[in-house]
């Protein structure tokens, strides 16, 4: 079975798809103006070294300085005198230069949060160069397999070796070829960067973690990986240039796509996106699934819509849901939903069936890089599921609250702004007395005024006394209104 990675890449973003038997599996989306800076490691310079809060402020080149605390102090907790860490002040003075890496991304009026525990990420394992030990990802559960793991890392490793590593779940199934490929990536790394830290007047960017496209390379290829297609000549070359000097392994499947037709557009990845967006994701049986983010969770619904098919009814509530587990599977990559995610497939009496079809999500799953944790099926019959937030959803990153409705996804009907309208009017009516009332709404509503409401709408005149006219204003949603007094 064999995955195609395509590349987009224009100057304001870059996108990656990952296609596997012709479907679109997974999307990620990085854009110039908003690439973050977690990761990056800088040669910052001392501001100011606060002892009551035992912090200081690092300049490392941006508009507001950054922020240190002592327990993110690497030297303060190796010594440490009876679990305590060492005062700030025993350690930084104002004008100091320091290497530090960004962990947290400025916020608001907040700075970047720093740490001086520098680790630099591979493709299957992380260098800790400060910190001498070995250690193994949690999500590699098999106590013998981690300590094999550990032992084979350990051979590889140069006599003169300092610093650490940490195993990444990659790397179980990685040739000692593919483990000694990310040692040396990784010691080159920060040898050169060390090497900058000597000659760089602070501050100074000394390292920036990879581009989205850069990480393709590094992360997403796998031996399923038949190709990586690029549509941009320069980007594409620079990829060779990193992959010839990072992952040699990779070269020959990286390609240049040079077709006059989009790439996205060729392998569907647009309508795709298109489709990620939407609330309703329908299956090929005619059933479908209605996804709905919320701010606490994320809810999907399986339905069987047109799909009636087999000996009972039974046959079709399980075989809708047999195929609803992969599409979930599908969509939480896709739209990477993270958090708690509540699963609401159709009732079914038969424990058999419970059974297969939760064995046909953890199966669904198995393809997903993200650590995920899911539950048996509820009293009520749901399936709730946890998935780790790695970075922003796709709704989030292409969108924004509707105006309209302000996120609601809903907007009060015609008839029910209407009334509203006829309330502020009585209100208007009995604190001022001008000449004339004057509605400026949407057409809609106008057109609800002057149809089936305006009977209402000359009561109420009658009523108050005073002229009401009607004005429509194009540029008003269906829930905007005014009223100006003549």
């Amino acid at each position: 079975m064999s995955e195609d990675i395509l590349v987009n890449i224009t100057p304001q973003e870059t996108r990656v798809a990952l296609v596997f038997q012709g479907a679109v599996q997974e999307l990620h989306i990085e854009r110039t103006l908003s690439r973050g800076m977690t990761g990056n490691i800088y040669l910052g310079k001392v501001v100011r070294v606060l002892p009551g809060m035992q912090s200081a402020f690092i300049d490392i080149g941006l508009e507001r300085a950054a922020f240190l605390h002592v327990a993110d102090i690497w030297e303060a907790r190796s010594r440490e005198n009876g679990g305590n860490p060492t005062p700030i002040e025993k350690l930084l003075f104002d004008g100091q230069s320091l290497m530090v890496q960004v962990v947290k991304d400025p916020i608001g009026t907040k700075g970047a949060r720093l740490s001086t525990q520098i680790s630099i990420a591979g493709r299957m394992l992380v260098y800790l160069p400060q910190d001498p030990h070995i250690g193994i990802s949690q999500r590699i559960e098999n106590e013998a397999g981690r300590e094999q793991l550990k032992q084979r890392v350990q051979r590889l490793l140069p006599p003169e070796e300092k610093g650490g590593f940490i195993i990444r779940t990659m790397a179980e199934e990685a040739s000692e070829a593919d483990l000694q490929m990310d040692i040396d990536y990784l010691r080159k790394t920060w040898s050169n960067l060390s090497a900058g830290a000597k000659t760089k007047p602070a501050p100074v960017l000394l390292y920036q973690d990879l581009s989205l496209a850069q990480r393709v390379l590094r992360d997403f290829v796998n031996d399923d990986t038949s190709s990586i297609q690029v549509d941009s000549r320069e980007n594409f070359l620079k990829l060779q240039q990193f992959a010839t000097t990072y992952t040699p392994s990779v070269l020959p499947r990286l390609q240049h796509y040079t077709g006059e037709r989009p790439l996205f557009e060729l392998y569907g990845v647009e309508e795709e996106i298109q489709r990620a967006l939407g609330r309703r994701v329908d299956l090929k049986s005619g059933g479908y699934l209605i996804v709905d983010q919320t701010e606490a969770m994320t809810t999907i619904d399986v339905n069987t819509g047109s799909y009636v098919t087999g000996r009972n009814f039974d046959d079709t509530i399980f075989k809708t849901n047999l195929e609803a587990a992969h599409a979930i599977a599908r969509q939480l990559r896709l739209r990477n939903l993270g958090g708690i995610i509540i699963l609401d497939f159709i009732d079914m009496d038969s424990p058999d069936h419970r059974a297969a079809v939760l064995a046909e999500l953890h199966k669904a799953l198995a393809r997903d890089r993200t650590k995920i944790s899911v539950s048996n099926f509820s009293t009520l019959g749901l399936v709730e599921m946890t998935r780790k937030r790695t970075r922003e959803s796709l709704a989030h990153i292409l969108c924004e609250p509707c105006p309209a409705c302000s996120g609601k996804g809903q907007v009060k009907t015609a008839r029910t702004i209407c009334y509203e309208i006829l309330r502020e009017l009585l209100r208007e009516a009995r604190q001022f007395n001008p000449r004339e009332f004057r509605i400026l709404a949407s057409q809609v509503v106008v057109d609800m005024f002057l149809e089936e409401e305006s009977q209402h709408l000359a009561m109420l005149g009658d009523f108050i006394g005073k002229p009401i006219s009607l004005q429509v204003e194009s540029q008003f949603h269906q829930e905007q209104y005014d009223i100006i007094l003549m």
